[in-house]
């Protein structure tokens, strides 16, 4: 990035030979949020504890940024929002969205990790409320700030749901633009302080069946991963629609999902579920 120039994210640029944040400090966010009420329809809904409080709602945080560039992306409208022309919320006042039927605060988007100041300094102040943390992610945030977000969930009963988009980093390089390699340390950075809560779920993982491209092969790949760290660890696999520049492609087939679901149990895992079934199709 030189001067005048955006990264990758859109969110920092080079000013007299100084790096310039335009969002995702704590005091600028560039996001959109709205009450989702439980049960939902959340990547971890089987497992994880907001889908026995109806009622009460989910604080559903959608960041309008993005560390990676999927042609398969079904939010890829965030592309449309900027720093300068739309208005940004503070940590604070995003905290203060939530009342009394909050029961827990999901980051999503685009995806947090590209604005993780800001949803770290959100969720030091919702956990002193009772909010549990949860995180809907590619897991390509540093480290350190990945540790942050871990025992914010860990504390406040909340898990980290990560999306394993593929394997083959080859494969992740052409459908997303980016390397899995920092994903696949991340989730078993995370993944291994499970056991810290065996109770209830830390870590989630997730994988979208893109026809003819994530095929049971690549799921059997992902699955053994997981399994290595953890047989027990949920893994979702979701049916995709035609969505941004993968329009043409069709459905997820229901012989698809099947054979997905076996090769990911075959392959060790114990936890394993079809979900988004109402977009499956007949063979």
């Amino acid at each position: 990035m030189s001067e005048g120039q955006r990264g990758f994210c859109g969110l920092r640029t080079i000013e007299k030979g100084h790096i310039k944040h335009l969002a995702g400090t704590p005091s600028k966010g560039l996001l959109s949020w709205y009450r989702d009420p439980l049960p939902t329809n959340c990547v971890a809904d089987w497992v994880c504890e907001g889908s026995r409080h109806p009622g009460c709602h989910n604080l559903a945080v959608f960041y309008e940024s993005c560390t990676a560039d999927c042609l398969f992306c079904q939010n890829w409208h965030f592309r449309q929002m900027s720093p300068e022309r739309h208005r940004t919320t503070s940590a604070s006042d995003l905290a203060a969205a939530a009342n009394k039927r909050t029961f827990c605060v999901c980051y999503f988007g685009g995806d947090p990790a590209s604005q993780m100041p800001h949803a770290l300094a959100t969720s030091k102040l919702l956990a002193r409320r009772g909010v549990r943390v949860c995180w809907e992610t590619a897991g390509t945030m540093h480290p350190k700030l990945l540790d942050a977000a871990v025992r914010h969930s860990l504390d406040s009963g909340g898990c980290i749901k990560f999306d394993l988009k593929a394997f083959d980093e080859e494969l992740h390089l052409a459908l997303c633009g980016i390397s899995n390699r920092r994903t696949l340390a991340n989730f078993a950075r995370a993944a291994k302080r499970s056991h810290e809560r065996p109770d209830l779920p830390l870590v989630v993982a997730s994988t979208l069946l893109v026809p003819g491209y994530v095929d049971p092969h690549q799921i059997a790949k992902i699955a053994r991963f997981i399994a290595e760290i953890d047989p027990d660890i949920p893994y979702a696999l979701l049916a995709f629609a035609p969505h941004f520049h993968m329009s043409d492609l069709p459905y997820t087939n229901e012989s698809h999902a099947r054979d997905a679901e076996a090769a990911a149990r075959a392959s060790g895992l114990s936890n394993v579920r079809i979900g988004n079934r109402h977009l499956l199709r007949q063979p």
